[in-house]
């Protein structure tokens, strides 16, 4: 292994280093922030030394200049709506230049490690698509959580109305109790309410943030029993009931679709994974295929790999 091959592997570790020491700087604002906003009012004046500071002028006008492309790609603002649903702190221009450094130093270490132009190109494609994954799979990753702990968070919200509570207390309540992101969502409901907002227009706001169909239709049975009249807490009770059924119908699927899914992984993964450590062991054994024919046979391979992959998943992904 040459001198140039040591110097992109150490490369690519730097561009970690840098890419966490971000990761690092956003999370240390977010708990500030946050114990700044937790903060009774009127309880004590926050120091200015307290507050998170920015970054260096280098690092705010690579952010700010990455925000600014972001915004000229992105006019409708996707990319910070998927970033706030993902519940992913960080700015547009700052989870690119995340995106970019993490790319950039995949690109290094692969090419460090086997020496060859294709793979580290290969890497530069990665990951921008495994950006794009993450933010989708953190995405997924609530809406399922949420999911789950919407039956129980319904039963509370209607123990607590027939209690005597009010809606919004009620909702307040099941705050204290429930775990994220069932409380981070709700709070943020009753925030908004408490800035003027109408309780149930917050609630159809965060159905469609969190694009959560059972909560869709217990928005609409609220505004129905506005309409109609009745016992909100006998409504609430009924729905958590179907969601419940619904919930372990998912449930069901997801076991019997569970070989399917780890067999779709295993396919997916294991002849680049085997390309990779043959690359590595024994680097001239992989030689002719990156030439000639050799191109084109792999290009060939990797697309009938995908049409694949994407056939089983879809095979294993029935709608509930």
């Amino acid at each position: 292994m040459n001198a140039g091959i040591f110097a992109m592997i150490f490369v690519g570790g730097g561009l970690a280093l840098v890419v966490f020491g971000l990761l690092f700087r956003v999370r240390e604002r977010e708990k500030a922030l946050a114990e700044i906003l937790d903060l009774p009012f009127g309880e004590r004046d926050v120091r200015p030394d307290s507050l998170p500071e920015g970054y260096g002028p280098l690092v705010e006008g690579t952010i700010g200049f990455a925000g600014k492309v972001v915004d000229q790609f992105d006019e409708k603002g996707d990319m910070r709506a998927a970033l706030e649903r993902a519940r992913i702190p960080m700015r547009p221009g700052e989870y690119a230049v995340v995106s970019a450094g993490a790319t950039l130093a995949l690109s290094a270490v692969l090419y460090g490690l086997t020496g060859t132009l294709i793979l580290a190109a290969v890497g530069l494609a990665i990951g921008p698509i495994g950006a794009v994954a993450f933010v989708r799979y953190r995405i997924a990753k609530r809406r399922k959580a949420f999911e789950a702990a919407l039956p129980d968070a319904l039963t509370l919200i209607a123990s607590s109305l027939s209690a005597g509570h009010t809606f919004l207390r009620a909702i307040q309540m099941m705050c204290e109790e429930a775990d994220p992101p069932m409380s981070e969502e709700f709070a943020r409901v009753v925030s908004e309410t408490r800035l003027g907002d109408p309780l149930v227009e917050s609630l159809a706001r965060m159905a469609k943030r969190l694009e959560v169909r059972d909560m869709d239709w217990v928005v609409q049975a609220i505004r129905i029993q506005q309409t109609v009249g009745g016992r909100l807490a006998d409504l609430l009770h009924t729905l958590a009931d179907f969601i419940r059924a619904r919930e372990e119908v998912r449930r069901d699927v997801a076991v019997l679709t569970a070989e399917g899914r780890v067999s779709a992984w295993v396919l997916t993964a294991l002849s680049p994974l085997m390309f990779l450590a043959i690359q590595v062991l024994s680097p001239g054994y992989m030689k002719p295929m990156f030439q000639g024919w050799g191109l084109v046979v792999m290009g060939f391979t990797v697309m009938l790999m995908a049409v694949g992959s994407v056939i089983i998943f879809r095979m294993c992904k029935i709608e509930v």
